[in-house]
C-alpha cells in the first residue's frame, strides 16, 4: 500500500509535538465483538472526508426503507470560570424514508463533515445498524452483520488495520468552520455566509428540517437485530401488547424517560393519559421478566436512571393506582405506587373526582 498522509478534515488541528513525533494516521478499520454481546460489533474506522459521503450513502443503502438521523453538537459556549469540559447535545429525528434525511442533509454535509465541533449518524434499529461520524472525526458503526461492513469498507477503499490509530489517540484541537480565513475554504463552503458557516445555526437549523429532539447520552444505546427479535417474539406472547411487536422497542424505552421527564416538570394530561403512560412501563417490565439474562441486564441499566426519577418524583406512597389485573409480573410495580407531586389541572381533577385525597 502506497504510503499516503492523511487528510484530515478542517475541524482537527494536530498539536505541533504530534507531528514532531512522526505518529501517522492513515485510512482503515477494525473491530471487535461489543462488549457482553456474542452477535454485534463495533466497527471504527479513518477515513479522509473526501470518502465521508459516499459512506454513509453505501450504508443507507443497507438500511431499510426508514432510518433516523442523529446529530451532535455543542448548544452553548462553556463558561472558562467553571472548569467543567463541556458536553455536547445529542438529537434523534423521528424514522423517516432514508431518501428523504439523504436529501434533506446533502446541502449540509461538507459543513457537518468538517465542522470540529459536530457529529451525525444514521440508524435502524429494526436492522440492529448504526453509523457514526463523531467530532473526533473517526468512524464508529454498531452491527451484527460484520461481513456486510467489511465489504463495505473495503470496497470505499478502507483496509483492515488492527492497529489502526485514531484522532482520539493524537493531541488535537477541535476547530470550527469559522476559525479558518474565508480563502482557505475549500468550494462550496468559501461560497457561504458566516451564518451558514456556524456550526450553532446550521445543526439547529438541520434538527428543525427533521423534527429532532435532544437525547441524554445516557439513553443512547444499541439494541442489535437478535436482541429486537427476541423482544418481539416476548411482546406477541401477550395479547395486550402484541400490537407494539412491529414498534421500535427503543422508542418505548425513549417514551418511558420522556414521561418521567414531564412528570418532574408537571404532567399535563387526565388520569387515563396517565394510566396509558404507566402501561409503558409494564410492556418494558414484561419484555424484562421474559429474555435472557444478558438482555435482562442490559434493559434494567437502561431504564435504571428514569425509574430512579420517577421514584423521586412520587408522594402518598401509602396508597396505590390500580393496575391492570390481567398481566402478570413478577416485580412490584412500583409506578403504580403514589402519584407525582407536579399535578397538572386535568390529572388533578381527575384524582379528586376519583377518591385519590379520600381520607
Amino acid at each position: 500500500m502506497p504510503d499516503k498522509s492523511f487528510n484530515f478534515p478542517l475541524g482537527i488541528a494536530l498539536w505541533a509535538s504530534e507531528l514532531k513525533k512522526g505518529r501517522r494516521i492513515r485510512q482503515g478499520f477494525n473491530f471487535s465483538l461489543l462488549e457482553k454481546s456474542t452477535d454485534s460489533y463495533r466497527f471504527t474506522a479513518m477515513a479522509d472526508p473526501d470518502r465521508i459521503e459516499d459512506i454513509f450513502h453505501s450504508f443507507a443503502g443497507v438500511l431499510k426503507e426508514e432510518a433516523f438521523f442523529i446529530l451532535e453538537f455543542y448548544r452553548e459556549e462553556q463558561s472558562s470560570a467553571t472548569g467543567e469540559q463541556p458536553t455536547p447535545t445529542l438529537y434523534y429525528s423521528p424514522y423517516l424514508p432514508t431518501e428523504e434525511i439523504l436529501a434533506t442533509i446533502g446541502p449540509y454535509l461538507p459543513r457537518l463533515i468538517h465542522d470540529g465541533f459536530v457529529g451525525f449518524g444514521l440508524a435502524n434499529n429494526h436492522n440492529g445498524m448504526e453509523l457514526f461520524y463523531s467530532e473526533e472525526k473517526l468512524l464508529t458503526c454498531f452491527t451484527e452483520n460484520h461481513i456486510r461492513i467489511m465489504d463495505l469498507f473495503h470496497t470505499q477503499g478502507l483496509p483492515f488495520a488492527p492497529d489502526l490509530l485514531l484522532t482520539s489517540d493524537l493531541g488535537h484541537d477541535h476547530l470550527s468552520l469559522l476559525c479558518h480565513p474565508r480563502q482557505l475554504l475549500p468550494a462550496p463552503l468559501n461560497q457561504l455566509p458566516d451564518s451558514e458557516l456556524d456550526y450553532l445555526c446550521f445543526c439547529e437549523e438541520l434538527a428543525d428540517l427533521l423534527d429532532m429532539s435532544p437525547v441524554e447520552e445516557g439513553l443512547s444505546f444499541f439494541l442489535s437485530r437478535r436482541e429486537q427479535e427476541t423482544i418481539k417474539e416476548r411482546l406477541q406472547q401477550q395479547e395486550e401488547f402484541a400490537c407494539f411487536a412491529e414498534e421500535d422497542f427503543g422508542e418505548l424505552l425513549l417514551s418511558w424517560h420522556d414521561f418521567v421527564e414531564e412528570c418532574e416538570a408537571g404532567f399535563d394530561g387526565d388520569l387515563d393519559e396517565y394510566h396509558q403512560c404507566l402501561k409503558l412501563r409494564d410492556i418494558i417490565q414484561y419484555v424484562i421478566e421474559g429474555v435472557a439474562t444478558a438482555l435482562h441486564d442490559k434493559l434494567v441499566e437502561i431504564v435504571a436512571e428514569p425509574d430512579g426519577r420517577f421514584r423521586s418524583s412520587l408522594s402518598d406512597c401509602r396508597k396505590r393506582l390500580d393496575s391492570p389485573n390481567n398481566i402478570s409480573l413478577r416485580a412490584d410495580r412500583f409506578w403504580y405506587r403514589g402519584m407525582v407531586l407536579k399535578q397538572g389541572t386535568y390529572l388533578r381533577r381527575d384524582l379528586i373526582r376519583s377518591g385519590w385525597y379520600n381520607p
